[in-house]
């Protein structure tokens, strides 16, 4: 029965807060792969790794290699971890695409093309959500396990100005559900984790902001080009600064 009761977390709030009402969402930290950011799709990655290294490929026939190699045990291996920095990153995808015929000796081209400013585009519905949160003086911060600097993406689209942090697992040397991802995303931020919203796709990694007191708004774990269906999120904040409330 005590096993029920005496549930271990990251976060202990004090009586008094316990007593307290729930504090409004204050702030707002977002996932950025299939959340805010979405991939070319994987023809348009191949074609301009075709044109990058001046090499004849036969889209079926690669995504298909590409698709194999991904399910070997030593390239399912290597992955692990590979969000930790810049280097592991780029370590395990070379594993992974030297494994494709068509690829070889173009593994590091393969790997700048997937990390091309406009390699990564935003939802439909990204900007819009990020201006009005902005509009409302919501601070947002992006938290994501990521093995390279995706500032770059967010600056060649024009929004990068709309984010105040950023919490990459390479810079931080930690992963989501790590605890002490999301505090340092609140610190970044200077906010309350119980007045802060995390969104994202993956309940496993995103749902780990729980455990710090945060609140979490999970979108469906699919793969999107069109709206992501973000707006839903400015349900969950205050109004905007000034805003009157109806009489």
């Amino acid at each position: 029965m005590r096993a029920l009761f005496d549930l271990t977390a990251a976060y202990e709030p004090s009586d008094d807060e316990r007593r307290a009402p729930v504090p409004a969402v204050a702030a707002v930290l977002v996932d950025f792969s299939n959340t805010l950011f979405h991939m070319i799709d994987a023809r348009t990655w191949l074609a301009r790794v075709a044109t990058a290294s001046r090499r004849d490929l036969d889209p079926d026939a690669v995504l298909a290699d590409v698709a194999a190699a991904a399910a070997a045990p030593e390239v399912v291996a290597a992955q692990v971890g590979r969000d930790l920095s810049d280097t592991a990153h780029r370590e395990a995808m070379r594993a992974w695409f030297s494994r494709v015929p068509a690829l070889a000796g173009a593994e590091d081209t393969a790997v700048d093309v997937l990390r091309a400013p406009d390699a990564w585009v935003p939802y439909p519905d990204t900007a819009e959500v990020l201006e009005a949160l902005a509009a409302r003086e919501v601070p947002v911060g992006v938290v994501s396990d990521i093995g390279w600097d995706i500032r770059v993406h967010a600056r060649h689209a024009g929004l990068e100005h709309l984010v105040g942090s950023w919490t990459l697992s390479c810079e931080l040397g930690a992963e989501k559900p790590d605890p002490a991802v999301f505090r340092a995303a609140c610190a970044s931020l200077g906010a309350d984790p119980r007045a802060t919203l995390m969104v994202g796709d993956n309940p496993a990694r995103d749902g780990g902001a729980t455990a710090v007191g945060c609140r979490a708004f999970l979108l469906p774990a699919e793969h999107r080009t069109g709206e992501r269906g973000l707006r839903v999120v400015l349900d969950l904040v205050g109004q905007p600064v000034g805003a009157r409330s109806p009489q």
